[in-house]
């Protein structure tokens, strides 16, 4: 715990240090970046000897009413905070690399802060042990990383993004102020272990539930509260977007999952619920990312997805450990924990890449990319890595816990009756579903982004970017790389973290994954062998046939055109046609803009895509316009004369006495 408690405060002294230093943009950056990564390398050692540890507390005075500096590390913590820390670190350095030629017109030391401040606040959330500290933890992480988002502010979209966030997270925390007030009147206390002795019973368990799953799940984005997350995670800068899409979020699961240890065990409809909203959420999210012509915005939504996959894996557990099946609830919250860390790897991978290619090619813009694969060949290769990892397909990470949802599924749907089978084997149809949309979604940004000829000037100029930015991308693809070799292990380093929210021992679980895990180990292994195999066999054979014969480029068969031209390029709008009328919803589908050939000798035509998020357009902006008009008629009781303002304050007065006497009598 020594180590953990230095780590935050390493974290909170190096922004200190930068914001100290602004007036030298460089030396700031420089600080933060060092102070952030040495902050997280400590707190990385700190979680990773806590996931197998007995549980380690600390606590402080505070002299805040209601409040306790009540700390603590225990194998569920731990999980969660080993993703901070390892994503940070690697954030951490990358941002000092991508910012650098901000520093020469804008200040760096703030930012250096309220980055620093964002890792110490999510490391706080998942170690604080009191509910006014995790609710100052929460809002801190809110703040710090609402001016994370809010960096580039001059922008009006960054603004409207920023306090689309804003808004979403501050009203998800209205529901966690109810779920703790809740939860202190039945314990008698604020404090967590007094919390964890409602799971004998006793408390409104269904409604201090569906509190944590609209509250929590609003920071998570699950859908429907998903909607700040398409806006802001394409405004804040790319390391920021992989910290935010990569752990920020979990922080929402964190809390599901932390709320259900303070529960009686959890009835099967919950399960249930959790499960059918991540499911229906992940092929949401992939429908509406295929309309994206935005590459951040499009791994945006493929965040919601993956969330999704989490929320279906936990559910899946709950339903488990209600019907009393062991292996299906093991796999099901082990497959949550662990996509939880390959989701971290994989999505921090993508983010940072992206930013590597926008920082390259100057753009965000998918139809004015193109041929980058040729221009950046390292960012090129640790994309597709993690495109492939992100589809969830062999023999990378992101199969592993996916193919653990799999087995959950089938194994529920075995034994189950038979209402209950047919929704697991209609889940497991829905979730394969849920790998080809991916793969349709992630072949049309890598297709676009990386292959052919390219779409503008700065495309055609885009250059590699320097070593603090490609080394965390290596990195990352090593630890995607090796939670695929080392499957067992990652699940059993997990396996005190599912034990944990199940409720039960260490061993039950460990022997429920035993044979699922085992079983992945030897192929995923003989897979990679093969790919690596099959690589460099290609290159040598290359090198082989080209040694000592001229080499020329030359043009392909170009359908009868006379030269090669983006103009003849598919592009990422009718890439998506087929996919999103065949397999779309029609309120998911992006409004067309078409302007067909017209004539014998057509001038042009034209196709584009605006996606428009369904959630937003038609849910929460008619919502919050007609909650903004109630509340405009008010202005009239706005009105500058003491003898109203006077009258208005005399019937409050009368009001809430009368509502005294009523209450307790005269």
């Amino acid at each position: 715990m020594t180590l953990y408690v230095a780590a935050l405060a390493v974290l909170v002294a190096g922004g200190l240090a930068a914001l100290a230093a602004s007036a030298r943009p460089r030396l700031a950056l420089a600080v933060g970046s060092a102070g952030a990564a040495l902050g997280c390398a400590l707190g990385l050692a700190a979680s990773l000897a806590a996931l197998r540890a007995p549980p380690a507390a600390l606590d402080l005075p505070w002299p805040v009413p209601s409040g306790a500096l009540a700390l603590g590390l225990d194998p569920l913590s731990a999980a969660f905070a080993t993703a901070v820390f390892a994503l940070g670190l690697a954030a951490s350095v990358f941002g000092a690399g991508y910012l650098r030629p901000q520093a020469d017109r804008r200040s760096m030391g703030p930012f250096a802060l309220f980055f620093a401040l964002t890792l110490a606040s999510m490391a706080l959330v998942v170690a604080a042990r009191q509910a006014v500290l995790f609710l100052v933890a929460w809002e801190g992480m809110t703040a710090a990383s609402f001016l994370l988002v809010a960096h580039e502010h001059e922008d009006a979209s960054v603004r409207r993004a920023a306090r689309t966030y804003l808004v979403a997270s501050h009203l998800g925390a209205a529901f966690l102020f109810a779920l703790f007030l809740v939860l202190g009147r039945e314990a008698g206390s604020l404090r967590f272990e007094a919390f964890a002795a409602l799971r004998a019973g006793g408390a409104p368990a269904a409604l201090l539930f569906l509190f944590a799953l609209v509250g929590f799940g609003t920071k998570a984005g699950l859908v429907p509260l998903h909607v700040w997350l398409p806006e802001a995670h394409p405004a804040a800068p790319s390391h920021v977007s992989a910290l935010m899409s990569g752990v920020l979020v979990k922080m929402g699961v964190y809390g599901i999952l932390r709320v259900l240890t303070f529960l009686p065990p959890a009835p099967a409809w919950a399960g249930l619920l959790l499960a059918g909203v991540g499911l229906v959420g992940a092929l949401a999210a992939l429908g509406l990312a295929l309309g994206q012509r935005d590459l951040k915005r499009v791994l945006a939504y493929s965040t919601v997805e993956n969330v999704g996959i989490v929320a279906l894996a936990a559910g899946l557990g709950l339903v488990g450990a209600a019907y009393h099946v062991p292996l299906v609830a093991a796999l099901g919250v082990t497959a949550a924990l662990l996509h939880v860390w390959n989701h971290a790897l994989m999505k921090g991978l993508a983010f940072l890449g992206a930013g590597a290619l926008v920082h390259g090619a100057g753009t965000r813009d998918l139809e004015r990319m193109g041929g980058l694969l040729r221009r950046l060949p390292v960012t090129g290769g640790l994309l597709v890595l993690a495109a492939v990892a992100l589809c969830g397909l062999p023999p990378l990470n992101g199969f592993v816990s996916e193919w653990l949802v799999y087995l959950g599924l089938l194994q529920g749907g075995r034994g189950a009756p038979g209402g209950l089978a047919l929704a697991a084997w209609l889940a497991l149809a829905a979730l394969a579903l849920v790998g080809a949309l991916a793969a349709v979604v992630f072949t049309r940004l890598l297709g676009t982004a990386l292959l052919g000829e390219p779409r503008s000037d700065q495309a055609a100029h885009a250059h590699e970017a320097g070593p603090l930015m490609l080394a965390p991308l290596a990195v990352l693809g090593a630890g995607n790389v090796a939670l695929a070799l080392f499957p067992a292990q990652a699940a059993a380093l997990l396996a005190p973290a599912a034990a944990q929210v199940l409720g039960t021992s260490e061993g039950e679980v460990l022997a429920a994954l035993a044979p699922a895990t085992g079983a992945l180990a030897g192929p995923l292994r003989a897979g990679v062998l093969v790919l690596v195999a099959l690589g460099v066999g290609l290159a040598v054979a290359a090198r082989r046939l080209r040694a000592g014969r001229p080499v020329a480029e030359s043009s392909t068969w170009g359908c009868g055109f006379s030269a090669a031209s983006p103009r003849v390029q598919y592009t990422a709008a009718s890439y998506a046609q087929l996919a999103l009328a065949a397999a779309v919803p029609r309120p998911l589908r992006p409004r067309a803009r078409l302007r067909p050939p017209e004539g014998a000798f057509p001038a042009g035509a034209s196709l584009a895509l605006e996606g428009d998020d369904p959630a937003r357009t038609r849910v929460f902006e008619p919502a919050f316009r007609r909650v903004g008009g109630w509340f405009s008629r008010l202005r009239g009781f706005q009105q500058a004369r003491l003898n109203l303002q006077l009258l208005y304050t005399v019937a409050a007065l009368l009001g809430l006495s009368a509502l005294l006497l009523l209450r307790y009598g005269p």
